[in-house]
């Protein structure tokens, strides 16, 4: 009788076995994550909090002697950004990313750089920071670009007992132009490069990577008005030539290239705008026997300098 009040009382008695499937919930399930990586976590919240002031902060401000905050996005264009030199303060790594072979080398080569900050970020806020791009757990932030004056380029130059050579652009408006010409400029002994303030190519990202690292050591400087920039040029006791398709004169033929020059190269399109053009104390052309309408700015600006380079030696 007693048993039976056993069996009767509610009570479940031991079982033989559990056919297996408690097996599963003894298996381990990995190292603990971070707490940075754990949903939830007091410090998770505090990562998320610095992303989301890191993108405020890398918003436009205005202009002035600084461009904005730049952000490249996607495994392989932040890795070549880090291969070729591109300045970046902050690499951002989304939390529970896939470790593929890109995102190692991109790691690998922020870590070899030094001073870069790496900061985890959960994917929400990597798609608040660059609008919704496809940015593939991985984003660079290349900080403010520092601007020259247009008078820091000739006061370089002769402070070092040079006359100045420097290259001015007028409605250029691809950043790898821009890049081309910073490299150019270098090459031939140059004193830095002038750019509109609008309208114009800055120092992205894009035009870092085609300076081949050139931008590192030529400054470039932004004028607010390109026009008075040159007169004050002038001013100085600097010669301002203007490249033209229509030119008076050849670039062989210019003896002033020898001397204290400002080369103003124009768009490939539109060449130089009026204003600039009638600035210029000469505006010379490049013969090109193939019949070609136009070169590109950074040929021709290599072109040009080139030619200033050697009268020069």
């Amino acid at each position: 009788m007693a048993a039976n009040n056993r069996r009767m009382s509610g009570k479940k008695g031991a079982q033989v076995g559990s056919g297996g499937q408690r097996r599963k919930g003894l298996e381990g399930k990995g190292p603990t994550p971070p707490a940075e990586m754990r949903k939830g976590h007091k410090k998770n919240r505090v990562a998320g909090a610095k992303a989301r002031q890191t993108a405020r902060r890398s918003a436009p401000r205005g202009r002035g002697g600084k461009s904005p905050s730049e952000l490249v996005v996607g495994r392989n264009p932040v890795y070549e950004a880090l291969r070729d030199g591109v300045p970046a303060s902050t690499l951002y790594v989304q939390q529970f990313i896939d470790n593929d072979e890109r995102v190692r080398e991109a790691l690998q080569l922020a870590a070899e750089r030094g001073g870069i900050n790496l900061m985890e970020a959960p994917r929400p806020e990597l798609d608040r920071m660059t609008n919704g791009l496809n940015h593939q757990g991985l984003v660079l932030q290349v900080p403010p670009y520092e601007y020259a004056h247009p008078q820091d380029l000739a006061d370089a130059a002769l402070d070092a007992g040079e006359d100045p050579l420097i290259v001015a652009l007028d409605g250029v408006t691809d950043p790898r132009n821009l890049g081309a010409v910073v490299r150019s400029v270098s090459a031939f002994g140059g004193h830095g490069v002038v750019v509109p303030e609008r309208r114009a190519a800055g120092m992205t990202a894009g035009a870092w990577k085609t300076s081949a690292g050139a931008a590192a050591r030529t400054p470039v400087a932004r004028a607010t008005n390109l026009t008075r920039a040159l007169e004050a040029y002038k001013k100085a006791g600097i010669v301002v030539v203007g490249l033209a398709a229509d030119g008076e004169v050849e670039i062989g033929e210019l003896q002033a290239l020898g001397g204290p020059v400002v080369i103003v190269v124009g768009s490939e399109g539109k060449g130089l705008s009026r204003l600039v053009g009638e600035t210029c104390d000469h505006r010379v052309r490049i013969p090109m026997p193939g019949g070609a309408e136009s070169l590109n700015a950074g040929v021709a600006a290599g072109i040009v300098l080139y030619e200033a380079a050697r009268r020069r030696s």
